[in-house]
């Protein structure tokens, strides 16, 4: 086998899965069960963030999980929902959970539904028994754990109160606290079909993610979020804000915060298409 024959050949599933754990600074657990998923869910909410810097980078947002995986694990990079929700699914396939792709739709301004395949979420299977569970780690400020699919009365987590509520035409509606966050399609999908979803987000005026720049992760105690030039701690409840003065400033909060190095801080462009 020649030396370009070598650099091409594809990553063993076992190694890049290793890689996937040490990114989110979790160890391969023994068994696909409930509490795996549990702590794999939280490991990625805490270390890997929500973010759309890509859009306003100009970057190519590829939906294909060897780019996702690349992206967020030699790149030291988070994403959006299909692509954070894309590269796990992959990994906890290799670890022996049963995943399938299900899209939804997120509720808006009064109660208004976006469009079709506006998220990408998960429903796992575990040998346990348990489940099936709607795990979600692309959803920004959400459900540290992952939620009972088949539930209907509420669920307790650290993040609020969630509860699953029957929708026109099998679907789910998801509410957090009463309020309405997204409604489950529950149909299998596959991650080529939210293609579209992906270009809407990245090009679309009509986008909340083409008009604002957002790093956001999970902390010990609360959350921590850059919103723009603002960067924005919530620590047992309470709130502070920071506006930052410089380049210089964000981009040590992206460092410092997040494990971005960037070389130039990012900023809001208008969008490719109208």
């Amino acid at each position: 086998m020649n030396e370009h024959a070598r650099q091409s050949a594809p990553v063993p599933a076992s190694v890049w899965a290793d890689a996937c754990l040490a990114r989110i600074g979790a160890v391969r657990p023994a068994r696909a069960d409930a509490a795996a998923l549990r702590e794999l869910q939280l490991h990625h909410l805490m270390t890997v963030p929500f973010e759309n810097l890509s859009i306003h980078l100009g970057q190519e947002i590829v939906l294909e999980d060897d780019k996702l995986i690349d992206k967020i694990v030699t790149g030291r990079r988070g994403g959006f929902c299909y692509e954070l929700n894309g590269a796990f699914a992959a990994l906890l396939r290799e670890l022996g959970f049963r995943v399938v792709l299900l899209q939804a739709r997120v509720f808006g301004d009064g109660g208004r539904l976006g469009i079709p395949y506006d998220h990408v979420a998960l429903r796992v299977e575990t040998d346990d028994g348990t489940g099936p569970w709607l795990a979600d780690v692309g959803f920004g400020d959400h459900a540290l754990r992952p939620l009972e699919l088949e539930v209907r009365s509420e669920q307790d987590d650290p993040s609020g109160t969630f509860r699953f509520r029957e929708a026109p035409q099998g679907d789910l509606d998801l509410l957090r606290d009463g309020s309405r966050q997204f409604r489950l399609d529950l149909r299998p999908r596959g991650l080529a079909e939210f293609r579209g979803g992906a270009w809407f987000h990245r090009t679309s005026p009509e986008s909340h993610f083409t008009r604002s720049l957002i790093c956001s992760r999970c902390t010990d105690d609360g959350r921590v979020t850059l919103r723009g030039r603002t960067l924005i701690t919530t620590v047992r409840g309470e709130r502070h804000e920071t506006e930052l003065r410089d380049d210089a400033e964000v981009l040590a909060a992206y460092r410092d915060h997040f494990g971005m190095a960037l070389t130039h801080a990012p900023v809001t462009h208008p969008p490719l298409s109208t």
